[in-house]
């Protein structure tokens, strides 16, 4: 039998890194959805204040096989 996944946008935020707000969006939604499986990242953001970064965001599509 074949298997089947559900897609999902999440938006991840970090004031340290691009990757670090790719990990806190799985880490933040594996506890509400099991059975994550993939993610792929479609747009990065960033914020300024006064010529500095001071938050990286991203929004990325994660997959979940459907029971």
């Amino acid at each position: 039998m074949g298997k089947t996944f559900k897609k999902i946008e999440l938006v991840g935020i970090s004031e340290k890194s691009y990757e670090e707000a790719i990990s806190n969006a799985i880490e933040h939604a594996s506890k509400s959805i099991h059975g994550l499986s993939w993610f792929e990242v479609s747009e990065q953001h960033g914020k300024i204040v006064d010529g500095h970064v001071t938050e990286f965001q991203v929004v990325l599509k994660a997959a979940f096989k459907l029971d």
